[in-house]
């Protein structure tokens, strides 16, 4: 369909979340599609991609999209202790900007710098990813790694997921239909602990990418205390990688030998040839991110 077929949906703002889950649930009820937009970055191409609508504006079957980029209980950045919580409808480019952030999760600031060109930057959110649910997405790598819970409401009450428990299937999520996502939460490690982040892409910006990893630990005496990892395109979800992260945890990281590594990164992932690569290029790159990042950590790799 043409962006000029947008006339075709029935667009509405809301005054609050109260609203917006009464709204949500309405719909859910009756089976009729809603779509919750704030940046738009992903929505707006998959219009162009999609055959025209043969619904007349204004009628039941009409697709509704409802503005939540100003809700203010969908925005926002806080920081208490060690908890951290993001709003649904945050930007990267305000994620990019927190100095909360930058002191005690640069991982989201440094992989929000990789997501598109500015304007990207400005109008995607978190929640966008975490509802398209690509394994291809950034942001839910790097949650992922973060061990992150997903705030969700509904006229039913509030709900906290852990991102191990997000993504179902190819973008697919657990999250019900009257549900509607509100914010992240994140226990931090602590102050000063390593990080990391790898995108792999055709060039360095406005590029998805082949292969991303996102990592953060704790390491003590030798030893992963803490283990949090996100690989993007290398599944129908993203790879949280259970298989490294016992491995890492099981022993030493000076006793791990590349071979191990390898064999784990193997388990953990099933990337596919596609347009952007080779399913041989991306079992390359994933296994040689994953042994940087333990190099960094201090096994022998």
């Amino acid at each position: 369909m043409s962006l000029a077929d947008l006339r075709l949906f029935e667009m509405r703002r809301v005054a609050g979340l109260g609203p917006l889950c009464e709204i949500v649930a309405e719909r859910a009820a009756l089976g009729a599609p809603v779509t919750l937009l704030a940046g738009g970055t992903d929505w707006v191409v998959e219009q162009e991609l999609r055959p025209p609508l043969e619904v007349a504006a204004g009628s039941p079957a009409a697709p509704l999209v409802v503005d939540v980029s100003r809700l203010p209980e969908l925005r926002g950045i806080s920081l208490s202790g060690d908890a951290l919580r993001v709003g649904a409808a945050t930007t990267y480019l305000e994620m990019l900007r927190s100095d909360a952030i930058a002191a005690r999760a640069p991982l989201l600031a440094r992989m929000a710098r990789d997501v598109g060109a500015v304007q990207i930057q400005a109008r995607g959110t978190l929640g966008g990813n975490l509802a398209t649910a690509s394994p291809a997405a950034d942001g839910v790598a790097a949650l992922a790694a973060y061990d992150a819970t997903v705030v969700v409401q509904s006229v039913r009450g509030e709900r906290r997921i852990p991102m191990s428990a997000l993504q179902t299937g190819y973008k697919r999520t657990s999250r019900a239909p009257d549900e509607v996502i509100v914010a992240v939460e994140i226990a931090l490690p602590a102050p000063g602990s390593p990080w990391y982040w790898r995108k792999i892409g055709a060039r360095r910006a406005q590029a998805i990418s082949k292969v991303a990893l996102a990592g953060v630990a704790e390491v003590r005496s030798g030893r992963a205390a803490r283990l949090g990892l996100g690989m993007a395109s290398v599944a129908p979800t993203t790879a949280l990688l259970p298989s490294v992260r016992a491995l890492c945890m099981s022993r030493p990281l000076a006793e791990l030998t590349a071979a191990e590594i390898d064999a784990a990164v193997a388990q953990d992932i099933s990337p596919i040839d596609d347009v952007r690569s080779t399913r041989a290029y991306r079992e390359h790159c994933a296994c040689g991110v994953v042994r940087e990042l333990l190099r960094q950590l201090g096994a022998p790799v």
